[in-house]
């Protein structure tokens, strides 16, 4: 065992420096790649996207390490005769590392993971607006209780979100029948439907366009079919749209 600490100490400098440059970068909030998720494009998003950085750059750090290590004492330690190495019933500082260390990480990690909980679930105390999300066989409806506006959807009619861009907005997540799910992957997160549970999100969209949204929940046969679009606007615009629904009768 004293062979593997021995190994650290005796890295090649260029390993030495390129472990120092990661630590550097991350120090430093250099910007990262995303490793497979998605831009996000709401401030609740961004919480989930730095964790999912961090923990990937951890296991990266972990693996490069581990990988590093049995390849260095495979090829610095390997057989060369008949002769047995020194043998140690225990060593109890490296046990004490190889005990700690993970410890420590898994905490530091766990520290993190509750921050971008807190993050992503913590409600606007003065939300823009609020929009009642009902989830129902299978389609979905959005109200604007403060405005007066429903939108509605239908089988092959996916019905359209219109948040405004830059602003807290309250979701309160209602299920008519089963449980559903509202997800909008561009956002990052997701939040369950369940009759008699209170679900309620703030989502701040950061980027104007047009996402897809679904139901990520199996609730039927025409699961499938539960798709939903969400347009960030800007204010004005948003200002816009709600006095062209209220024009409109109040339902879309």
């Amino acid at each position: 065992m004293w062979a593997t600490v021995g190994a650290v100490r005796r890295l090649p400098a260029a390993w030495r420096f390129a472990a120092g440059a990661i630590a550097l970068s991350a120090a430093s909030g250099c910007s990262l790649p995303g490793f497979g998720a998605p831009d996000p494009k709401s401030s609740e998003g961004e919480s989930i996207y730095s964790l999912w950085q961090g923990f990937f750059v951890a296991a990266l750090a972990v693996a490069a390490l581990v990988w590093g290590l049995i390849v260095f004492v495979v090829l610095r330690y390997r057989r060369r005769g008949d002769e047995i190495p020194d043998q140690s019933a225990y060593n109890i500082p490296v046990e004490v590392v190889y005990t700690v260390t993970p410890l420590v990480i898994v905490a530091v990690l766990f520290g993190f993971s509750v921050a971008a909980q807190r993050a992503v679930t913590d409600q606007d105390v003065d939300p823009v607006t609020r929009i009642d999300v009902v989830g129902f066989q299978w389609s979905w409806q959005f109200v604007y209780p403060d405005e007066g506006v429903t939108v509605t959807g239908g089988p092959g009619e996916p019905p359209e979100m219109v948040l405004p861009l830059d602003e807290p907005v309250q979701l309160d997540l209602v299920s008519s029948d089963v449980n559903h799910s509202f997800w909008v992957p561009d956002f990052l997160s997701k939040r369950d439907l369940i009759q008699g549970v209170d679900n309620e999100i703030t989502v701040t969209a950061t980027e104007a366009g047009t996402y897809t949204g679904r139901c990520a929940e199996f609730c039927g046969l025409d699961h499938w079919r539960m798709y939903f679009s969400v347009r960030v606007v800007p204010a004005d615009e948003f200002d816009r749209w709600l006095d062209e629904q209220r024009a409109a009768g109040g339902a879309g």
